[in-house]
């Protein structure tokens, strides 16, 4: 199968779940401006999440870009990171609910290890593709496969890490979750293009 289908059904999922972010964006109570004042933690939320499914997306394009050719296991490796990438919009609204409130922690919890199985299945999708180059085009470079290797190893552990912080701030959590994701960001931007990180 071309690289080109499955481009396309990851775009269409990446797409669905960014758009699903601010679908549970809702007022409460009657009174819009104490209501949309309320929201903060609705608006923090669904920005970091919006910003890491955008990665997400660069991210995926990246290793497509690397690949030459599909099969079958590389094909079910990316089914299950979209599943998991589609599954970003639910502990997003549990920790936009409870920012704040009772159950913060865990909800923070939540959110850090359905980042972290994300970013698992990253590893898996790449590591498959460049494991012997099995899937890689010639032209790709030990120095790309090097960099991005390295890149994609810590996001397991950085969200983990983040979501466990979470068991004793919420808020704390929440902090180092936008700024994994504006570090991400900027190593993409004013960084090494091929090293773009999970």
């Amino acid at each position: 199968m071309p690289t080109s289908r499955l481009e396309a059904f990851g775009d269409g999922v990446f797409a669905i779940a960014a758009t699903l972010l601010v679908l549970e964006i809702r007022l409460p109570g009657e009174n819009v401006g104490q209501g949309l004042l309320a929201l903060w933690p609705s608006y923090f939320a669904y920005a970091v999440s919006f910003l890491t499914i955008g990665i997400m997306w660069v991210n995926h394009h990246v290793i497509l870009e690397h690949v030459r050719a599909t099969d079958r296991p590389f094909l079910f490796l990316n089914v299950f990171l979209l599943l998991c990438i589609a599954f970003v919009p639910f502990p997003t609204t549990l920790l936009a609910d409870h920012l704040g409130h009772e159950g913060a922690r865990d909800a923070a919890l939540a959110y850090g290890l359905s980042l972290a199985v994300t970013a698992v299945f990253f590893n898996a999708v790449w590591h498959y593709a460049a494991r012997g180059r099995r899937l890689l085009r010639t032209d790709v470079s030990a120095r790309e496969v090097t960099g991005i290797t390295r890149s994609y190893a810590g996001g397991p552990v950085m969200y983990a890490g983040a979501g466990l912080v979470g068991l004793a701030s919420a808020v704390a959590a929440a902090v180092l979750f936008a700024v994994i994701a504006l570090v991400y960001v900027s190593a993409s931007v004013w960084g090494r293009d091929e090293t773009a990180s999970v």
